[in-house]
């Protein structure tokens, strides 16, 4: 009897998993993305349109949360990625990336739930329609290894470019608009730099504004 209990809860931990494996492998080979590494897995209320897959670039190691939404800006003059999901990345249950520019989260980047991640913010003009905006006129968004977003923080960029360190922390809830350097801990709204790693003396340094 405890057997055939543990057949029945293994079988029933392992169906999921098959289902995920299986949708995961589906996206590989029917969405013409701009890459799709190895290792991936993407869970299946993860939304992500057929028609942008071509500017999406998925690393290996990549996890994609539950309900999780990659969307693409329609309207480029270029094939190249507008978003790019480095080695080992990890984006949180609910979290959402919109590029209509571009957004790079380079290798070992992880992103906790409800997490926003726009370049095109504050963007539009009132006086055309959003599907006719300068798409020029919109951000990128850099965000450096090893980085940490904490839950429901919201990284902002409607113009220029906006970079975020290499192994900084981004507090909870924080709403970043602005570039901060490598090794920083940034939160509030508007984020501002709480303190920083100095390499040479190894120590942290809290930040005098």
């Amino acid at each position: 009897m405890k057997a055939a209990q543990k057949i029945s809860e293994w079988m029933f931990d392992l169906c999921p998993r098959v289902a995920i494996k299986l949708g995961t492998l589906w996206l590989k080979y029917t969405y013409q993305f701009a890459k799709f590494g190895r290792g991936v897995t993407v869970e299946r209320s993860c939304e992500i349109e057929r028609s942008t897959a071509q500017y999406i670039k998925i690393e290996d190691g990549v996890y994609l949360a539950p309900d999780v939404w990659i969307n693409v800006g329609s309207g480029s003059s270029t094939r190249e990625p507008k978003v790019v999901l480095g080695v080992g990345c990890q984006i949180g249950r609910r979290s959402t990336i919109s590029a209509n520019n571009h957004i790079v989260l380079e290798s070992h980047v992880l992103v906790a739930p409800s997490v926003t991640i726009i370049d095109h913010a504050d963007s539009c003009s009132i006086e055309q329609e959003p599907d006719t905006q300068d798409l020029a006129n919109n951000g990128r968004v850099f965000i450096e290894r090893n980085c940490w977003l904490g839950y429901g923080a919201v990284i902002a960029c409607s113009h220029g470019d906006l970079t975020i360190g290499r192994n900084s922390v981004i507090g909870a809830n924080a709403v970043v608009t602005q570039s901060f350097p490598p090794f920083s801990v940034v939160g509030g709204n508007p984020a501002k730099l709480i303190k920083t790693y100095n390499q040479q003396s190894r120590k942290w340094v809290r930040s005098n504004g």
